[in-house]
């Protein structure tokens, strides 16, 4: 915990700077929610088609979900959003005719949610 999922579309993949995105994540995390940075788990996953609107191929998605462990605000919640929204828009860059749609979504994790590390 915390648990990152970002999904973006294909024609971000070369704009988007994922190692440098985690490397500011985590510690963003660790000063907003409490997380500690050794338990931060991020994975990217390219997305080959993405459709906005009426389809123009001119616009990108890029969405990420943070899964916390319950017992935060929704007020440490919504900061932890807007925190990660604003980090996200530094790392990603896109050219004059792309507009990318970013979201950030914070959510719990349930309570069956186990984890295991190690062998």
């Amino acid at each position: 915990m915390p648990h990152i999922t970002v999904d973006h579309s294909a024609s971000l993949t070369a704009s988007f700077d994922r190692p440098g995105f985690a490397r500011a994540l985590h510690p963003l995390l660790t000063e907003v929610a409490g997380a500690a940075v050794g338990d931060c788990k991020t994975r990217f996953r390219s997305v080959d088609e993405t459709f906005v609107g009426d389809g123009d191929p001119g616009h990108a998605v890029i969405h990420v979900e943070v899964a916390l462990k319950r017992g935060r605000t929704e007020e440490v919640k919504a900061e932890v959003a807007q925190a990660v929204l604003t980090l996200l828009r530094k790392h990603v860059g896109t050219g004059p005719d792309v507009t990318a749609h970013a979201s950030v979504e914070v959510r719990d994790l349930e309570d069956a949610y186990r984890k295991h590390v190690g062998a």
